[in-house]
């Protein structure tokens, strides 16, 4: 696997890239699944979860096993924890993963996560997600980007790290790391993101409190 660590501010980052098979397995899976009232009833999670979205809704366990997604995830977070902390960590429990399928004009407000670290990557991007949107103050912002937030802006120190999204991508983060995506426009097409929260041992996440 590529990793790369990101480090724009205090939190560490961790990018990697999806399989491109497990990208389709996925998708594919999605697919069955919105076409399934009855079990897209089964599986809504968007009362326990902070979007405006169309649609979120868990992944099955058996299924997610089977595809290697519970196998990435895994792997990804070993090699960023020993990365960063030089550490190996000895657990990795996933408590949830989940789809998130954004149209136009729809957002996730700024929250955080449970568990102790989580991601978000992109099964499918509109080709556009409109124009740049700009404020009297020069504030500038793409609706569909994600944008994780940490601290305030200081000198040298921004406090926004904005993120495009691509179909593949995955960004792991720290579970208490602040983050929202703006409403995108000017397409029909969906948005469709991958997210995740699990535990690791106890003793390395709470190693620098």
């Amino acid at each position: 696997m590529k990793l790369n660590v990101i480090k724009p501010f205090g939190p560490s980052i961790l990018l990697s890239k999806i399989p491109e098979k497990i990208v389709n397995d996925l998708n594919n899976y999605v697919d069955e699944i919105i076409g399934d009232k009855k079990k897209l009833d089964e599986l809504d999670y968007g009362n326990k979860l902070a979007g405006n979205v169309t649609q979120e809704f868990k992944l099955e366990k058996n299924f997610i096993k089977n595809i290697g997604w519970l196998d990435f995830l895994g792997k990804c977070v070993y090699a960023w924890v020993e990365r960063e902390l030089n550490i190996k960590i000895s657990k990795f429990e996933l408590l949830e993963t989940w789809i998130v399928r954004q149209f136009e004009n729809e957002y996730n407000p700024v929250h955080f996560h449970s568990g102790h670290v989580s991601g978000a990557g992109y099964l499918k991007v509109p080709n556009n997600l409109g124009k740049y949107i700009q404020n009297k103050k020069k504030n500038n912002f793409q609706g569909g980007d994600l944008n994780l937030i940490h601290g305030s802006k200081q000198f040298l120190s921004n406090s926004i790290f904005q993120i495009k999204p691509k179909v593949g991508d995955f960004y792991f983060f720290p579970n208490y790391l602040m983050h929202t995506v703006y409403p995108f426009n000017g397409t029909k097409e969906e948005r469709r993101s991958i997210s995740f929260n699990a535990k690791i041992d106890d003793q390395i996440y709470n190693k620098g409190i």
